[in-house]
């Protein structure tokens, strides 16, 4: 059986492995969708941006191509951040 690795959100579509985390990086997990089970590299976020949330640009929201989806840390779940809706 093959372990099961999640992608990591902005990866490049060419990329040949877009589920490898790299090391000295944090990642919080994608819950809900359109994004759902993917990782986001927060590394470069600054403490308020980590406990605001993220608009992230999606083509699979109720949107379409360039349409964002909303995220915000979780109450409850350290480490995940819960979608909250879409928007232009």
């Amino acid at each position: 059986m093959t372990e099961h690795r999640p992608q990591i959100y902005g990866s490049d579509h060419n990329n040949p492995d877009p589920y490898t985390t790299h090391p000295g990086h944090e990642y919080v997990e994608l819950h809900g969708r359109p994004l759902d089970g993917q990782l986001l590299d927060v590394t470069g976020l600054t403490a308020e941006e980590r406990t605001t949330g993220a608009l992230l640009i999606t083509n699979h929201g109720a949107h379409g191509p360039g349409g964002r989806t909303d995220y915000e840390p979780s109450t409850g779940a350290p480490g995940r951040w819960n979608w909250l809706g879409d928007v232009p």
